[in-house]
């Protein structure tokens, strides 16, 4: 589960990018987090996976108090969360099978359970075939699928995808949607930051909607309003 109680995020040069964010997505939900740049979408980020720590209020996730974490702890909160970012942050150097392994062998993994797990998690996302490919040998849309792959082999709680599609065309970003969608169905969690409101509507799936560092909407299916418009009704 994700809490998040009256958060305040202030950051040394005075920037107030939260202000009293109160928000729970419950196991198994999927959730997208909405709004422009410069809204508050990315400290919320950085704090779940305690990138950051709020100025007061409380962000717990998966029964970790990020606030009052000790530096040790943090790996083990980061075990329970899969982050996938826009720019997919492969190895080159390696092929899709290793950057996957890598993850696993980063935790202590056994070499028996990596060679189980990889194939199945490369499986569910469709490129088992080009296990043995380089990233730069794949589109776009591939690289995705192996940042999801590896996000998810650790078996987290919970998959965090930052602006997940802000690289790929229209149909690959629908695409990884679905897959997202797939996933989610086997009882992962999924929290989706995104400025992309024609995806968003293609799919029913609860909105959160962040402007000015406040949640001004908080609803199944559809988009929302800006701050402005919102306060014009």
């Amino acid at each position: 589960m994700i809490k998040i109680s009256e958060v305040f995020k202030t950051y040394d040069n005075g920037t107030k990018a939260l202000k009293g964010v109160s928000l729970t997505i419950e196991d198994g939900e999927f959730a997208f987090i909405v709004g422009p740049s410069g809204s508050g979408k990315s400290t919320i980020i950085k704090l779940l996976a305690a990138e950051l720590r709020p100025t007061s209020g409380k962000v717990n996730i998966n029964g970790y108090d990020v606030g009052s974490l000790h530096q040790k702890e943090i790996p083990y909160l980061r075990r329970t969360i899969g982050v996938v970012f826009q720019d997919f942050r492969l190895i080159e150097k390696k092929t899709v099978y290793e950057n996957v392994a890598f993850v696993m062998r980063a935790v202590g993994a056994p070499s028996r359970v990596i060679k189980k797990r990889v194939p199945y998690v490369l499986d569910l996302v469709g490129l088992l075939h080009k296990q043995r490919r380089y990233p730069t040998e794949l589109s776009g849309g591939e690289q995705q699928r192996v940042a999801i792959a590896r996000a998810l082999v650790n078996n987290p709680n919970v998959i965090i995808a930052d602006e997940p599609t802000g690289n790929l065309d229209p149909a690959r970003s629908l695409e990884l949607m679905m897959l997202l969608e797939k996933i989610n169905s086997l009882g992962t969690t999924v929290v989706v930051v995104t400025h992309e409101k024609e995806l968003v509507d293609q799919f029913a799936k609860r909105v959160i909607a962040i402007d000015g560092g406040m949640v001004i909407s908080d609803k199944m299916g559809g988009y929302y309003e800006s701050a402005a418009q919102t306060s014009q009704n």
